[in-house]
């Protein structure tokens, strides 16, 4: 028996989260209920907030507060530069380097045909409708997964016709490990991605 059938019911909440176990997700439960009773409703409040008021942009398909994300609206982006990701969680993540001055098309997905997820369940058309207006260079940045691989061919495919530019991030061996415990195609990769010196 339980004590308290509130108690696992946040419990549980918290336990659908990704990557939030039962043992965290216990202690998520516990520490809120330590927090002062203001603190618990301004959190509850801005999930709610969260849910009712963050929209796709109509732009680049990020989440945002407003029609136009801040990055579409910015006049110091370069318009002609755009970096296709897979969800708007990789934004923030290109983001937080400083180092891409560009613009983003957000897919909501990779195409997956053994999934039955292909070009009309992601935003796949609504990329190839920017990359015809004075685009100079398409930058993947997709996962590099089977999905990823499929999805960039299948983009490949649509724009060359269009003569963009078309390059994918480098990938390779991560800063601090070691090569032993890397893996073939990992390793591979870090060749094919070689730069000078």
């Amino acid at each position: 028996m339980l004590p308290s059938d509130s108690i696992e019911r946040v419990v549980e909440l918290f336990a659908s989260l990704p990557t939030i176990g039962k043992k965290t997700a216990r202690r998520l439960a516990f520490h809120v209920l330590r927090q002062p009773a203001e603190n618990v409703e301004q959190f509850a409040r801005a999930l709610v907030d969260m849910r009712t008021y963050v929209r796709e942009c109509t732009v680049c398909h990020t989440f945002t507060d407003t029609e136009v994300c801040g990055i579409c609206a910015s006049l110091k982006r370069d318009p002609h530069v755009i970096c296709v990701v897979e969800q708007p969680s990789d934004v923030m993540a290109i983001e937080r380097t400083g180092d891409f001055r560009g613009l983003y098309h957000v897919l909501h997905g990779a195409l997956s045909p053994l999934d039955g997820i292909g070009p009309e369940d992601i935003r796949m058309r609504e990329l190839i409708a920017r990359l015809g207006v004075d685009m100079q260079e398409v930058i993947l940045a997709l996962n590099p997964n089977v999905e990823g691989e499929v999805t960039t061919q299948y983009i490949a495919k649509m724009a060359s016709p269009l003569g963009v530019k078309l390059t994918r991030i480098a990938r390779g061996v991560p800063m601090g490990s070691d090569l032993e415990f890397a893996d073939d195609a990992t390793l591979a990769r870090a060749f094919e991605g070689r730069v000078p010196v």
